[in-house]
């Protein structure tokens, strides 16, 4: 009758409902019976499943479903995706934050324009069908979604130009995104702190979002600002979500520096709750940790990056821009330098900068910290990325315990054999430290909430009609874990894969992860919206 019963385990459904104890049968990848399946029938197990799995009163939960991820950028690369599967994740959305590997332009100036903007990909693809077809022959250990990003819309149609579309222009974003949408893509993201998303006006945002609706896609923003106009850049979302019907998901909202610390985040979540009042669809998504991640030119003035990443480059060398970009970073980055660290550098001569921060690597360089964070993204041709501690505790428990505010990793896919420089420990430790420190150590909410936001709630926000829950004819994505020894084991210093007291993880009915080990087994698929 079974593949395989699991039995003697707590059954966290995904729904925030109180565990309960039962036994999940599962054939051909999908569950088919959640209850009592084994009683009565001791002496007839072999007749009964090929295989039963003993949970030894462990949580057997949904597999976690991580609504924030850039993987589009490695997963095809690395498809075995320890960093993901390790914590538990079975399946992800990439292309977020405006950033995504599609649409791809015909035309060579604007695609290597992309190259510079995501990443050093093949782009041997065009469409998002195109690209989901990549992905699916890499067969890759985890499900995978796609969002299209705005910032890659924009690349394709206007490449990196300061000013705001003509109605051609527009034109040819719009037909990119129904084309993706049509292709299988769930939603669109916006990375408008980035540009060439930092060069569009609200009104665009707006045009291109009228669209998501009709397709029943969501639209998920990285917003303007998460500093000091943390407050104006959530208007702005909130606006062109009322303006347009469209779904929103905030991307890992947050406060940025010590001044705006313990005061705005409460200011911007008492916005998202008036919204939400008002009958707003808008819901966010926060990675539990007190550190942001980025490339290191993302501290460079917007205005450089006219005419694309070259350009920024070419502005770098030249003394007048060069000074000018100084001149606005000395009044802006006071005391910032001390909490940015070099995370990964391209140049193997400047590895030795790896986890130290922009202050003393300046100090050792004999530099001024400006022109160190300069000179390294020179050295690097911009392929630098930087951590940097900009947030407080307080404010991440204050925003994690809010009930619209569900899990996402800011991560992407990567493995311990291939691990360059020490990345971010998000990519790795997210869902079990929000299960081992926020809910078990600091008691913020019950496991049975945290699970919902790791699962049902992703699920219903992405559109994912048969993942996310313990329920018959879902997706047998499983993860076991006990509760007492789950331990997120990634930290900044040792970022590598790998995280305790998980037993097991199933992605669509095969066993994936055991004790802490990926099996080399990868039965994800690729998923489209409305298929």
């Amino acid at each position: 009758m079974f593949d395989i019963v699991f039995t003697n385990c707590r059954v966290i459904d995904g729904t925030g409902s109180p565990w309960r104890g039962e036994e999940v049968g599962i054939k051909n990848g999908r569950i088919v019976k959640v209850g009592k399946i084994l009683t009565g029938y001791k002496d007839e197990w072999g007749e009964i499943a090929e295989e039963i799995v003993d949970c030894n009163d462990h949580y057997l939960v949904p597999g976690f479903i991580d609504i924030h991820t850039h993987s589009d950028t490695s997963l095809m690369y690395m498809p075995i995706n320890e960093s993901r599967i390790l914590q538990g994740v079975t399946t992800e959305v990439a292309g977020n934050c405006g950033i995504s590997a599609v649409p791809v332009s015909d035309n060579e100036e604007k695609r290597n324009l992309l190259k510079d903007y995501v990443g050093d990909l093949e782009y041997s693809w065009r469409s998002m069908d195109e690209y989901l077809r990549h992905i699916t022959l890499s067969r890759p250990s985890t499900n995978f979604c796609m969002v299209v990003g705005h910032g890659s819309l924009r690349v394709a149609a206007m490449g990196f130009d300061d000013r705001e579309p003509t109605e051609k222009e527009m034109d040819i974003m719009k037909g990119l995104l129904h084309e993706s949408l049509q292709d299988g893509a769930y939603g669109m993201s916006s990375g408008l702190i980035y540009p060439p998303g930092v060069f569009s006006k609200t009104e665009e945002m707006k045009e291109l979002c009228k669209i998501l609706p009709k397709y029943g896609a969501y639209y998920c923003t990285h917003m303007r600002n998460e500093g000091a106009k943390l407050i104006e850049a959530v208007e702005e979302a909130l606006e062109v979500a009322r303006d347009t019907e469209v779904p929103l998901q905030i991307s890992h909202h947050k406060a940025l520096r010590r001044e705006n610390w313990r005061n705005l985040c409460y200011k911007s979540t008492a916005l998202i709750e008036a919204a939400r009042e008002e009958g707003l669809d808008v819901l966010c998504d926060q990675y539990p940790y007190i550190a942001t991640a980025t490339t290191l030119d993302c501290n460079i003035p917007d205005w450089a990056f006219e005419g694309g990443v070259e350009k920024m480059l070419e502005r770098l060398q030249k003394p007048g821009a060069r000074s000018k970009m100084k001149a606005e970073l000395k009044e802006l980055y006071k005391d910032r330098w001390p909490v940015i660290c070099v995370s990964y550098t391209q140049n193997p001569d400047y590895e030795w900068t790896v986890g130290k921060s922009i202050a003393q690597i300046a100090e050792e360089m004999g530099k001024e910290p400006e022109d160190a964070c300069f000179d390294l993204i020179l050295y690097n041709q911009s392929r630098v990325g930087q951590i940097g501690y900009a947030m407080c505790e307080e404010d991440v428990e204050y925003i994690m315990q809010k009930p619209y505010v569900m899990t996402g990793s800011d991560g992407e896919a990567f493995t311990e054999d291939y691990m360059e420089g020490k990345p971010h420990p998000r990519n790795s430790g997210t869902f079990p430290r929000v299960i081992a420190h926020y809910c078990r150590d600091r008691k913020l909410f019950s496991l049975e909430e945290a699970i919902r936001k790791m699962t049902s709630m992703p699920a219903g926000r992405i559109g994912l009609e048969d993942r996310g829950l313990i329920k018959k004819g879902y997706a047998a994505d499983i993860v076991i874990f006990d509760f007492d020894k789950i331990e997120d084991t990634p930290t900044f210093e040792h970022p590598e894969p790998g995280c305790k007291g998980i037993d097991r993880v199933y992605v669509n009915g095969v066993l994936t992860a055991k004790n802490g080990l990926h099996t080399l087994a990868r039965a994800g698929e690729v998923l489209r919206r409305g298929r």
